[in-house]
């Protein structure tokens, strides 16, 4: 009972040792699914702040500290990686080893057991053996002994006959002889018991105790050893990722905020030039007022039919408006023949200066188009709403965007063509004529954005140079200010946006400073606008409609503005006289240096 006790107590103590093991693996199967399930949050956590594609996100990664944080955001993707790589060793290394080892040991431990329950068996079969013959030996001994008695006892009795007495002497013989034999088998099993016994207890049984041991031995040494690869998975992990936390670092001390700043300033700066000096004001002195609007109007129509530029005011402008220019000349192709009389004006009789003032006030197109993109309606094909250095990306990224359009394109036709070729070749793969459709209309889509592309470079060339002669502007403004302070500021008193469009401040400027009750076209106060060139009349041009002046074949004026584009050229042929000719009808002399100070002043 004392050995069935001690496998028992084994057998108890080694399923202990299982579940430990079992444990164990349990526990680095936890370890695991966290380990994937926070490489999977940090991935999921670096995705989401990811810049999205074609999105405006990615126009911020320019800056460093954005570049920097992408950085971070990639390196905490490999940091997940190395959390995966941990889970995946302790998977194979720890969580797989492990279990096929329980489960061999689970078989070894049962195959022991097995064994030392077999050992224990047989020697209490060879117990019950022993004690079986022992009791034989016992009983025929004492039937033996019983049998002599009744010998003895029938053969003192004179009474018994013969024959009963040999017959009782004949039993008592037997039962001696069953003895004997009792006793021999006895000792022989006696004999054969005690050296199984000595077999079981010095021999069998410490073999399987052994085994046991060793099997228990094993075990110990195996989940320590796990243990010890438990610490070794991360540890191999922790150069890496020491590698990603000192690339974050790396990414970190990149971070450059002059360039920031630079890029910031490059991104948003307008091209516009700060403004000049507000000059004084002097409200001491009244102005002076003009004759009353009836009889400024029955004056003019009693008058000359012919404008002229006679006195002072007729050379000046509006102080807050632009000059009304006539109607568009004829094309620079026609002869003078064609057109005796020169550019006509849509109205033949003049209007009261009052009515073409609320017209012009009422009409504004370009103050109006203005004010509506401000309000978000959509842009100018060209932009021209933008600031001359926005205006010129914008252009630029439409420019690039229409070629890799026109690349599309073509690949998309390349491709058709070695379709229909193939076709051609092998007509059973396909009719060549179905592709030639969708061929044409891929030829018309690349004409299109060809035109397009030519299109927006013509506006792209035309900012560009507007760009490159600001810098010269700038250098020889200041000197012709010096020079000629007068002139500028008459001539910034006409100047349009670099766009070609008033600014909202003009607009407003424009409203708040001209009453509705003053419409006075004499401001003794204004300087003539410089002289930028000289012009030789080619052709003679009476001219008749307002804002324009007859000109006599081969006579030099003077040019104080050039053709902005629209057909005309404004002279003057003395302090007086003043206006606008077609440009085809004379050859114009500009001079350099007045027309680049001119120019870079207009386009402030």
């Amino acid at each position: 009972m004392k050995q069935k006790d001690q496998f028992d107590n084994l057998e108890k103590h080694t399923q202990w040792g299982i579940d430990v093991l079992e444990k164990f693996i349990k526990f680095v199967k936890e370890r695991t699914e966290i380990e994937l399930s926070y490489a999977k949050q940090l991935r999921n956590l670096s995705k989401k702040y990811q810049p999205k594609k074609n999105s405006k996100e990615e126009e911020e990664y320019r800056y460093t500290s954005a570049r920097a944080f992408l950085a971070t955001l990639n390196e905490m993707n490999d940091y997940a990686g190395q959390h995966e790589v941990i889970s995946e060793n302790m998977t194979s290394l720890i969580t797989g080893e492990l279990t096929r080892y329980v489960q061999e040991l689970k078989q070894e431990r049962k195959s022991h057991f097995h064994d030392g329950r077999k050992a224990q068996q047989h020697i209490e079969t060879c117990w019950k053996q022993l004690e079986a013959s022992k009791r034989r030996f016992e009983r025929d001994c004492k039937e033996a002994d019983r049998a002599q008695q009744y010998f003895e006892k029938m053969d003192a009795d004179i009474n018994v006959t013969k024959a009963d007495v040999e017959k009782a002497r004949q039993q008592a013989q037997l039962r001696h002889q069953m003895a004997e034999d009792s006793k021999a088998e006895y000792s022989s099993t006696l004999q054969k018991f005690n050296s199984e016994q000595h077999d079981h207890y010095y021999t069998h049984i410490p073999h399987i105790f052994q085994k046991i041991q060793e099997m228990e031995e094993r075990r110990i040494v195996r989940i320590g050893e796990s243990m010890k690869t438990f610490a070794e998975v991360d540890r191999q992990v922790i150069p890496i990722i020491g590698k990603c936390l000192d690339e974050i670092t790396k990414a970190a001390e990149s971070i450059d905020h002059k360039n920031d700043s630079q890029l910031v300033i490059e991104a948003f700066k307008s091209g516009f030039e700060p403004p000049g000096d507000v000059d004084f004001e002097d409200f001491t002195q009244p102005m002076k007022r003009t004759v009353s609007e009836s009889s400024l109007s029955n004056s003019r129509a009693d008058g000359k039919s012919e404008p002229k530029f006679g006195g002072k005011s007729k050379g000046k402008l509006w102080p807050f408006i632009k000059k009304n220019k006539p109607p568009p000349p004829p094309p620079a192709s026609a002869s003078p023949s064609a057109v005796p009389n020169g550019p006509q004006s849509p109205k033949q009789q003049k209007e009261p200066l009052s009515h073409r003032f609320n017209e012009f006030m009422t009409s504004k197109p370009k103050i109006h188009c203005f004010r509506s993109l401000k309000r978000g309606g959509a842009g100018p094909e060209d932009f021209s709403n933008l600031p001359p250095e926005q205006r010129r990306k914008k252009l630029q990224q439409k420019v690039d965007e229409l070629n890799r359009d026109i690349q599309k394109e073509m690949d998309q036709r390349d491709a058709l063509t070695k379709m229909k070729d193939v076709y051609i070749k092998n007509p059973q793969m396909g009719d060549a004529a179905s592709v030639d459709h969708r061929l044409a209309e891929l030829g018309q889509n690349i004409e299109k954005l060809r035109l397009e592309v030519q299109k927006f470079e013509g506006w792209l060339a035309e900012v560009e140079g507007r760009l490159s002669m600001r810098s010269e502007a700038r250098r020889q403004s200041g000197l012709y200010e010096a020079q000629n302070p007068s002139a500028v500021n008459s001539c910034a008193q006409d100047r349009e946006s670099p766009d070609g469009s008033y600014t909202e401040e003009q607009s407003q400027e424009t409203e708040m400073k001209v009453p509705a009750t003053d419409f006075d076209d004499e401001f003794d106060d204004e300087e003539p606008l410089p002289t930028i060139g000289t012009c030789k009349a080619l052709y003679t041009f009476e001219g008749q409609n307002e804002g324009t002046i007859s000109v006599a074949e081969g006579e030099m004026l003077y040019v104080i503005e050039e053709d902005k584009g629209d057909g005309w050229t404004r002279i003057r042929r003395n302090e007086d006289e003043e206006g606008y000719v077609p440009t085809s009808y004379v050859e114009v002399y500009l001079d350099k240096n007045a027309k680049d100070v001119y120019k870079s002043l207009e386009k402030i």
